[in-house]
């Protein structure tokens, strides 16, 4: 208590009340920009549908899923993480920008990160709905070249999910195929009393290790990235 005493203490030398905060506004942001401004959903929601498309449900378990997940997306996000550090982090430390312009900073790093991956048509879809439907001028000319955040964000998040919707549908076909293959023979051969998914689960446990599933699943996931 008393250590965190002295770094309020601190804190609040250097800061003014609405410095402080802010900083606390943009501290309790921390855990839903990890997950809406980061790689993380593109990732978690393609780990789960493979795990569901290997007949699987429970295993791995979630903790394990998001862990990965976590640790797929410190090693996508790196670049951006070291940008904010250099431009954000380091400057505020030292004094040398203010809370507003360090918080805009951080928000400009994200943002540059996010429209790589947005398509454009989410973002006029997010545009057109900001602007109200009114008619495109030179002020939307201008939203359209530097969206704001409110615009980029939900197309971000609209555009992830697409793309791991479309990369989850890439990795079950194999294992759609499968349970197919193994569904017409044992239909064909008159074993009724038994169940399609007990044959058919080892043979997509063995195809997904012959073909090292997880790293490529990771180094996928890892170069869908731009």
């Amino acid at each position: 208590m008393t250590g965190l005493s002295h770094a309020v203490s601190v804190t609040s030398a250097g800061a003014s009340p609405l410095d402080l905060l802010m900083v606390l506004f943009g501290l309790s942001l921390i855990p839903l920009l990890a997950v809406a401004a980061t790689s993380f959903t593109r990732i978690i929601v393609v780990l789960g549908l493979v795990r569901a498309s290997l007949g699987t449900p429970g295993l791995p378990p979630n903790s394990v899923i998001a862990a990965l997940a976590i640790m797929l997306s410190v090693v996508i996000m790196s670049p951006t993480l070291t940008r904010i550090r250099v431009e954000v982090i380091a400057p505020y430390a030292q004094h040398r920008i203010t809370t507003s312009t360090a918080l805009q900073r951080g928000s400009d790093v994200l943002k540059r990160f996010m429209l790589r991956q947005t398509r454009a048509a989410d973002i006029r879809v997010f545009e057109r709905y900001a602007r109200g439907g009114s008619a495109g001028g030179a002020e939307d000319q201008d939203v359209r070249r530097n969206p704001p955040l409110s615009v980029v964000a939900p197309a971000f998040m609209v555009s992830e999910l697409r793309a791991a919707f479309a990369m989850g549908f890439a990795f079950a076909l194999p294992f759609a195929a499968i349970d197919i293959v193994v569904a017409a023979v044992m239909m064909s051969l008159g074993m009724f009393m038994v169940s399609p998914t007990t044959i058919a689960l080892p043979l997509k446990l063995l195809l997904f290790i012959a073909s090292d599933g997880w790293s490529v699943v990771c180094g996928a996931l890892i170069q869908s990235f731009r």
